[in-house]
Parts: C-alpha cells; structure tokens; sequence
C-alpha cells in the first residue's frame, strides 16, 4: 500500500538499505523502480512532495526530440526514441500517440523538414509511432482550420509521444513500492555521516511533518535532486564546485479554441531559435517553452514578464485567434539541471540534454541533466554504478519489460479518469458507494470530491497544494478554478488526514500563495 504512515514505520526499524535516493522527481523515482525491481533494498526520500519540481512542469511531451536533431545530437535522440518506445508500451494508460503540424510559410520548408523526419522515423525503428508525410495546405487547413493562410504553403506531419507528467510520477512511485521498495514524501536528507576513510556510511533524514530525524544506513547514496543536487553535493563535500545551472523554461495555458483540433503544432525555429509548441492537453492548449538562464534556483520559479510576451507574440504570427494576456488560464515555469561547466559561453538551447554521473571520492553518487523521456535508462544507469560501488548483488535490469502501475492496454483518452488507468475501477467504486464524492469542485473544471480522497488514501497527497497540482492538474488548466477549489479541497483533507481548523487555514493560505506564481 502507498500509504506514508507505513513508510514512515519502516524508517522507524532502522533497516539497513542497498540503496538510498535523494529526490523524488522524473531521475529519483525512476532509479528507486529500477533498484526495487532489481531486488535491492531502496529507499527514496523527497523533501517536498513528489514531482514538485520540474517533473511536473514540463512540456508534457515523451518524444526524442526533433530539435536535438537538427543540433546533431544522434545518441541523444536514438536513446530517447527508445525509451518513448518502451514508455508507450509500459505506461499506455498515460502516453499516447500525438500527431504534430509543422506549417511551412517559406517554399523550402516542405522538402526540408520532410527530409529531416523521416531521419527521425527511421531511428525509432519497429518502436515508431506513425510515418511522417508532407501535406498540402488544403489538407492543413482541414487539420488546424484556425492557422494563419497568408504565404502557406502546406506543412509536415508527425507522430510523437504525450503524457501527463505527475501522474506518472505517482505510478512510477506506486511502482517501486509494490516492489517493496520505501518511499516518503516531505522527509529531507539533512546530513550525511562518514567513517574513518572519509566515506559516507549513513545519512541523517527528517520527517518534516513530526520533525523526527532518523540515521539511515546504506551501501549507496544516490543524489537525484536536480536543479537541486548542489546542496547535497555541498553536504557531502563544501569545497566541491556548483554542478548545474539552471535553465527556465515557461508555458502557458489557453482555452482550447485557440488550436481547433486534435494535432499540435510544432514551430521549429522562432525569431530568436528556439522551439516552440502549442499542443492540446486535458482539453486545453499548452504553449511553450522558453529557455533562459536564470541565477536563483527556486522551489516556486515564476515566469519572467520577457518570456510572457515571447510566447504570446510568437503564437500570434501562426494563429488567427491571437492569444492576450487575459486569455491565459495559467502559466507554469519549470527549471532544467543543466551542467554548469559546459554552459559557460554556449546558449543554453545549445547544450546537450544528455544526463551526466558522477561519484565523490566519499561515494555519492550525483546525477544531473537528462529529460523526462529518458527516466528510465537513467534509472538503469544509476543503479548499475549502485551495483558497482556498493557491491550489490548481481541483478539484471528489468523495467524494459515492466509495466508501470495503473498499465491498462486501450485507455479511452475522451474520458476524464482514463490517467487513473487500472485504479479507475476502484475510483468509480468508491465515487459510487458515497453519492456526495460524485459533486464537481468547480464548474469550469471536470473534477469532483471522489478524486480527492482518492489522493489522500492512495497516492499519499500530503497538501492541498499536492492534490490540486499534481494528483489534480487543476492549478495547471486553471489557475483560478484552482483557488476556488481550495478550501473545499482543505476541508475534506482535514477529515480525511484529522487535522484543525488551524491546518485548514494555513493550507489555504499556502496554496493560495504558489497559485499566485501561477497567475499574470
């Protein structure tokens, strides 16, 4: 059972681990399925709630990425075209098959980028997802009826993968646990403890709820923490030099009018290079992204006034319904780990997503860069240099083949539960059994009450912020939705997590205050 309170008592018998992982994010989660499916010992602590980071902000795209390509970054691309093979097989209730339009406005842009996908279809091999063809503007216009006509001259299509990102962090969670593996939400790695040699034999942890610490012992330490992982790295040694740098990347979200359809819309190279995507997601339309380089790591990044009206004038050279400020349901921005030594002098659009791993002489191992795509050979990678340097018993990688929870063959993408995939049933039952949990929350979104309890009890939301965010998509498609939701939403977690008036307040007073990050 995904439950916090049973974690929190393995924590408590002080068992001794093969494998400790810092951060629960897209890497963290991916390393603990790949370390519990292996038969090792895992834990994993997280010191928000999990995907708070990036791994919920993302484009929401699995994809090998066309751009990469175009940059000449092959080994890159072939790995991420496999491992989006692998996802769609092992998560097909998550990731379907998204069919993208890149219109041509110059009269080389056809045979060019035709050209170019089929390089794309050929590397995904007997895992692609549908041909790539050129198209006449006529049957364009049929596709996307809201485009601008003026100077196309028709355009390319292909297949690609999307997903709901922390809705698979969930399921990945759920994964290893039903592994045996032990994972805990809001519990920080806050010290590390070494022997004589210098190496680390234990790390301290902290249940940020009760404010307990506990030493934990293990063979390895992996840091997954991404924009983050320089604390830990800084932890363990505070004359190491800074790791990553991070990149910010913002979306925005509309209403879906503004993409008539069911394709997306790939623009592969803007006034100022960048790509950019307008693609349909839980009947809206994400915009992005951006890419700037920014100094302050935040846990709540806010999108910067600059890379707003980036987006917004770029839409509004493609599509006949310009979009403006007050068309913005929400904006999220998310920040990429990228490696800092490489980025000194080079655009940050330029450099390679490639992840990168590195051990301390005290034996921790960092990991830093890398995409949500490739989560799981990341994992894989992580686990073997575990293996490696903690002499774990020899066990081979499994999560090519295995199916990630809620795996459902043929989900109904029009229906609104289909992200719960094989829990829907259970969902429904428990909707049906208690008429109340039938009520929307808000009439402009499509959820209600059932879904609510349902993240309490099984997929360990801790938070409003938890539930409306990341179990819910509600702060994401709708901003404002979102904070009328709240305090309902505070009231039932309250019952359900038996907690006061006091928590009730505060939490509404919290969420209130990363929505506002979420707001123009």
């Amino acid at each position: 059972m995904f439950k916090r309170e049973d974690a929190i008592s393995r924590l408590k018998k002080a068992e001794p681990w093969d494998v400790l992982i810092a951060g629960g994010g897209a890497t963290g989660l991916g390393a603990a399925v790949e370390s519990a499916s292996r038969g090792y010992r895992t834990l994993l602590v997280e010191r928000s709630d999990f995907a708070k980071g990036t791994s919920s902000r993302s484009t929401k795209l699995v994809h090998g990425g066309v751009r990469y390509l175009a940059q000449g970054d092959i080994s890159l691309v072939l790995d991420a075209l496999e491992e989006r093979g692998l996802l769609m097989k092992n998560a097909a209730h998550l990731v379907k098959n998204q069919v993208f339009v890149i219109p041509n406005y110059e009269w080389w842009g056809g045979p060019f980028y035709t050209i170019g996908l089929k390089v794309y279809d050929m590397m995904a091999g007997r895992l692609g997802m549908g041909p790539s063809e050129h198209i006449s503007k006529e049957e364009l216009m049929e596709l996307i009826p809201n485009l601008i006509e003026t100077d196309l001259k028709g355009g390319v299509i292909y297949h690609d993968g999307q997903f709901d990102d922390s809705r698979l962090a969930i399921n990945l969670a759920q994964t290893a646990v039903e592994h045996n593996a032990c994972l805990i939400n809001y519990c920080e790695l806050i010290s590390f403890i070494k022997n004589d040699e210098d190496m680390i034999i234990a790390a301290i942890v902290k249940d940020k709820e009760s404010g307990d610490e506990y030493e934990v012992r293990s063979k390895t330490f992996i840091n997954a923490c991404g924009v983050f992982v320089d604390h830990l790295v800084k932890l363990d040694d505070k004359e190491s030099p800074q790791k990553v740098v991070a990149s910010q990347g913002i979306h925005l979200v509309l209403d879906k009018s503004f993409l008539q359809g069911k394709h997306a819309i790939m623009i592969p190279k803007t006034s100022d290079g960048r790509v950019l995507f307008a693609v349909p997601w839980h009947d809206k339309v994400i915009v992005g992204t951006t890419d700037t380089l920014v100094n302050m790591i935040l846990e709540d990044p806010k999108a910067l006034d600059e890379e707003i009206d980036f987006i917004l004038s770029t839409a509004k050279l493609y599509l006949t319904k310009a979009p403006r400020r007050e068309d913005v349901l929400s904006v999220f921005a998310g920040l990429r780990p990228l490696a800092a030594p490489e980025v000194e002098g080079r655009p940050t659009k330029e450099i390679s997503r490639n992840h990168k791993i590195t051990i301390s002489l005290s034996g921790l191992i960092t990991i830093i860069g890398g995409k949500w795509t490739t989560y799981r050979q990341m994992g894989e990678d992580l686990i073997d240099k575990a293996k490696l340097l903690g002499g774990l018993p020899q066990s081979e990688c499994k999560t090519k083949e295995l199916k990630i929870h809620g795996y459902v063959p043929e989900p109904d993408f029009e229906d609104h539960f289909y992200v719960y995939g094989s829990d829907k049933k259970d969902l429904m039952k428990l909707i049906d059994d208690n008429p109340d949990y039938a009520l929307k929350l808000d009439p402009e979104l499509h959820y209600v009450a059932g879904q609510v309890i349902w993240a309490v009890r099984n997929e360990m939301a801790r938070t409003v912020e938890d539930v409306l965010a990341r179990r819910l998509r509600a702060l994401f498609l709708n901003v404002k939705a979102s904070v009328r939701m709240a305090p309902k939403v505070a009231q039932m977690m309250a019952i359900e997590l038996d907690r006061d008036s006091k928590w009730i307040e505060q939490e509404i007073k919290s969420f209130n205050k990363v929505a506002s990050t979420y707001m123009l």
